[in-house]
């Protein structure tokens, strides 16, 4: 005879005792969907047709169609791959740019080797925070992540020796499982990607590969439900190294157009298997993206020009990120003379500033981007947006937008992490059994949603530290309400020379979508007064 403790069902038999208490037992909770999320670098929403990527045009157009998207600032990968993994913004996270400032060197997050170092620096997690693909791997989810380096890891940032979560990036610099490995050469793979081109044909083929003949079929085997991210170099690659003078160009087509065939690989192997009505589909990108211009007076700036235009201040260190940078201070006495050259720049526009330091003309308060929470890295003094503006003869505006990049890449290529809304306007769509169809979300949302309305599908319960979180789309869940939205504006107070750092954001509740940001006149996507 069996005992009461052999199974959770036999304890219910043994303590009631009667046949009555069989008939009334609870039916076993229903299994949860399983989810894959895709993510396309880079991806802008106006770019998707059903002539140019038909396979996200069909998620968009059958599925949810976020109509008012947003990434968060500074627009850049690792930013946004914190805010998709945990769904906090860089005020609790700490990834406040693809390079930060450590305390003792900068530390370049799109390489493994560094996270590693980071979270051994920060206490184990560097990001503070419980990422969903970490939640659902402690609830039993069998769970994966594949695609480019940095964003992968940060997906579940504490997994390093492959025990767990497969992690399976284009530079294998996280452990993966014996096992796993034995399974890709055993499918015909070598245990190495291919390097990065432009398209990134063969490198995406690659993971697609791993993806639908290794990864998916052992996730689908496991008889658990899973969870499951792919990270697409393109179309972000092919527009940053884009050869035809803009980011409309052959090039980044051809980019869009991998990663359409990457999602349509994904898309058709869950429906090959029987899987596409019980698995939710999310696709983001986790930036815009713009030309890039930075000629000013007929002249090319080079690399690390603001370092160099802010070097009579020697208390200034300077960590250069694109569309972006962040300034860290080692004498706060000198804030308000750098905020003051900061406005007479010609190519900056936008100024936010470490609460803690006060208040200056011509800047914000770093509090109103969602920057002060309880982060464990250094959280920089200032961080400036560069200054952005719509191409000449260019009709639709947010793919036609340039801006100022503090890179060693050249005008005519492409950039991103500024605040003009072509940087912010990502794009995002969602389909799946817990998903409305044909519907069209005109409410605000942001990559920090992601983890919150996931969460809620999987039903996990992720307890934050830090409270600077999104919130779960429920108007896009089957049977959600509408949800009412309102329009805010900032103005800084004028610097000596008049000019203001403006904020436009939309709300939800508590939560708070930044549209644009700058000096009015520089920023593509700032209404005028």
């Amino acid at each position: 005879m069996k005992s009461c403790f052999a199974a959770a069902a036999l304890v219910l038999v043994c303590a009631a005792g009667t046949p009555e208490a069989r008939n009334i037992a609870p039916e076993p909770a229903p299994r949860p969907h399983n989810v894959l999320i895709f993510v396309a670098d880079g991806l802008r929403y106006d770019s998707v047709t059903a002539k140019t990527a038909p396979a996200l045009w069909r998620v968009r157009h059958e599925g949810v169609d976020f109509t008012n998207s947003h990434s968060v600032f500074p627009t850049l990968t690792t930013v946004n791959a914190s805010a998709i993994a945990t769904g906090h913004y860089p005020g609790d996270t700490g990834n406040y740019g693809n390079r930060i400032w450590s305390g003792s060197g900068v530390i370049q997050l799109e390489d493994d080797d560094q996270l590693a170092k980071a979270n051994e620096q920060f206490g184990g997690n560097y990001l503070n925070e419980t990422s969903l693909l970490a939640a659902a791997r402690q609830a039993g989810f069998a769970t994966a992540v594949l695609g480019k380096v940095g964003p992968v890891a940060i997906q579940d940032v504490t997994e390093r020796d492959g025990s767990g979560t497969v992690v399976i990036d284009d530079g294998y610099g996280v452990a993966v499982a014996p096992a796993v490995l034995t399974a890709i050469r055993a499918a015909g793979f070598a245990a190495s990607a291919p390097k990065p081109n432009v398209p990134n044909d063969e490198q995406q083929q690659y993971m697609v590969q791993l993806a639908t003949k290794v990864v998916l079929p052992s996730l689908a085997q496991s008889g658990k439900p899973f969870a499951i991210l792919f990270w697409s170099r393109d179309p972000d690659l092919s527009q940053h190294v884009e050869k035809d003078g803009s980011i409309n160009g052959k090039t980044s087509l051809a980019g869009l157009s991998d990663a359409d065939r990457s999602l349509a690989a994904l898309l058709a192997w869950l429906k090959a298997n029987r899987l596409d009505r019980t698995t939710d589909v999310f696709v983001t990108a986790d930036h815009g993206f713009s030309t890039i211009d930075k000629r000013i007076g007929g002249t090319e700036l080079p690399a690390d020009f603001l370092a160099k235009d802010l070097q009579a201040f020697p208390a200034v260190r300077v960590v250069a990120n694109g569309g972006s940078d962040l300034i860290y201070l080692s004498d706060a006495k000198s804030a308000a003379a750098v905020v003051d050259a900061l406005t007479k720049l010609e190519y900056v526009s936008g100024i936010f500033v470490d609460d803690a330091l006060g208040d200056f003309p011509g800047a914000l308060a770093m509090s109103t981007i969602d920057w002060r929470g309880t982060a464990l890295t250094p959280r920089p003094a200032m961080v400036v947006s560069f200054a952005s503006h719509v191409m000449p003869g260019c009709r639709a505006v947010l793919l036609c937008a340039a801006e100022v990049a503090d890179t060693s890449l050249a005008t005519g290529q492409g950039m991103h992490g500024t605040f003009s809304r072509a940087d912010t306007r990502n794009f995002m769509a969602a389909t799946g059994p817990d998903f409305k169809t044909r519907f069209a979300d005109r409410t605000p949302v942001g990559n920090a949603d992601l983890a919150p309305t996931l969460a809620k599908i999987l039903g996990l319960m992720i307890a934050p530290k830090g409270g600077l979180v999104g919130r779960p789309l429920i108007e896009a869940l089957k049977g959600g309400p509408a949800l009412k939205s309102t329009r805010g504006r900032l103005v800084s107070a004028p610097a000596a020379n008049g000019r203001t750092t403006v904020l436009e954001y939309q709300t939800v509740g508590a939560t708070r979508y930044f549209d644009a940001a700058g000096f009015p006149g520089r920023v593509v996507g700032l209404s005028r007064p």
